[in-house]
């Protein structure tokens, strides 16, 4: 059932978590063990303001936008997961190693730096705290490589205020240190790692009250703790998707500072060549998606478009659109939408489905979400 009652959901998870822990066969190695179990949020939605529970009303509700003008491709399928322990959105978006998905950083209870780490296992449909970043912040950039997660800058006040602070989790241990902190401060980044190294590209830095986008792209090499310049982003922007494919970085979408200048735009990083080149734009624009590599396409879910203005949405949309790009032939094609749109979403492939938890419901920050659904092509 893709909509269940929230009340009647936690209890299912709980007993299915029971059954799960008690099963040999899910256990996981003994580092893993450590982590403590994080219930699932009992409501779906947050306001940021005071970090209340939050029903969305129906002009909330019709923000949502689900119809792709891609051509269609096999539909799939949408099921739901164990929701997130809060309601959070403007994470690091999120990444995955060993067969779990971390989700770090972001807002939620009512605050905009948070240091939440929280760790997903799809076998068990369950999720467990883990360490928290050492100094909270939202929209940090992730990545995973070699037994670590990456987190990279991010911003300290809501959107704004970027920061230079750079971190490493060890996955074994459950411990984060500080790594060479970032050249340059930003937020909203996009982390990949390619061949052993850690590139860190667009963004949004300061002066605080312009809060610009940027085309940085700045690479970390972890054997000498340092980082090197590489040829920056054509189209300075922030908020975008980005994955790595056969030796290349594929840098998706975006926007140009503020959100009601999304972009369709789609690069690739030629890394041998130090170069970018142009390809097959995003069939729906948009800012804050995810973005995932599964079955060797690039799956591009949610996101936000419009505008606010004295603090109140126009053209407000926020994106249900699932669309995947074929490298090969350099096109793109529509599968189901998300059930429940989101933004600013912590999104990664593991297996066969890609989870997609937590996010913006409502266009911009206000409202957080605890909701958690997996797609497959199966």
């Amino acid at each position: 059932m893709d909509h269940p009652d929230w009340s009647r959901r936690s209890l299912i998870l709980a007993a299915a978590a029971g059954a799960a822990a008690a099963c040999p066969a899910l256990r996981r190695p003994a580092e893993a063990q450590t982590l403590q179990p994080a219930p699932s949020s009992p409501d779906p939605y947050a306001r940021l303001q005071g970090g209340t529970p939050h029903h969305l009303t129906p002009r909330q509700e019709a923000q949502r936008v689900f119809d792709s003008p891609a051509p269609p491709g096999p539909q799939g399928r949408w099921i739901t997961r164990a929701p997130l322990p809060l309601p959070r959105s403007e994470m690091a978006w999120a990444t995955a190693w060993d067969g779990r998905m971390h989700v770090v950083g972001g807002y939620g209870e009512g605050r905009v730096d948070r240091a939440y780490h929280h760790v997903y296992d799809p076998e068990q449909d369950r999720w467990f705290a883990a360490a928290p970043l050492p100094r909270g912040a939202n929209h940090v950039a992730v990545c995973a490589d070699a037994g670590r997660i990456y987190a990279l800058g991010g911003f300290l006040e809501q959107n704004r205020n970027s920061d230079r602070n750079a971190y490493a989790y060890e996955v074994a241990s459950d411990r984060w240190t500080a790594i060479a902190p970032l050249p340059r401060p930003r937020g909203a980044a996009a982390a990949v790692a390619l061949d052993g190294r850690i590139h860190l590209i667009g963004g949004g830095s300061e002066p605080a009250a312009e809060r610009a986008s940027v085309g940085w792209h700045e690479v970390y090499d972890p054997k000498e703790d340092r980082w090197s310049l590489r040829k920056p982003l054509p189209g300075a922007r922030d908020h975008v998707g980005c994955v790595a494919l056969d030796g290349r970085i594929h840098v998706v979408g975006g926007r140009f500072n503020t959100l009601e200048y999304n972009t369709d735009l789609h690069h690739v990083y030629l890394a041998q060549k130090d170069s970018w080149e142009l390809r097959a734009p995003l069939p729906t624009a948009r800012s804050g998606h995810g973005l995932a590599l599964y079955r060797n396409r690039l799956f591009a879910m949610g996101g936000e478009g419009g505008r606010i203005e004295n603090g109140q949405p126009i053209q407000a949309k926020v994106f249900g659109q699932m669309e995947s790009y074929d490298p090969a032939t350099d096109t793109w094609r529509s599968h189901a939408p998300m059930p429940t749109p989101r933004h600013a979403v912590g999104a990664a492939a593991i297996g066969d489905r890609i989870y997609v938890a937590g996010g913006g419901a409502v266009l911009g920050g206000g409202v957080q979400s605890a909701v958690h659904e997996a797609f497959s092509l199966q």
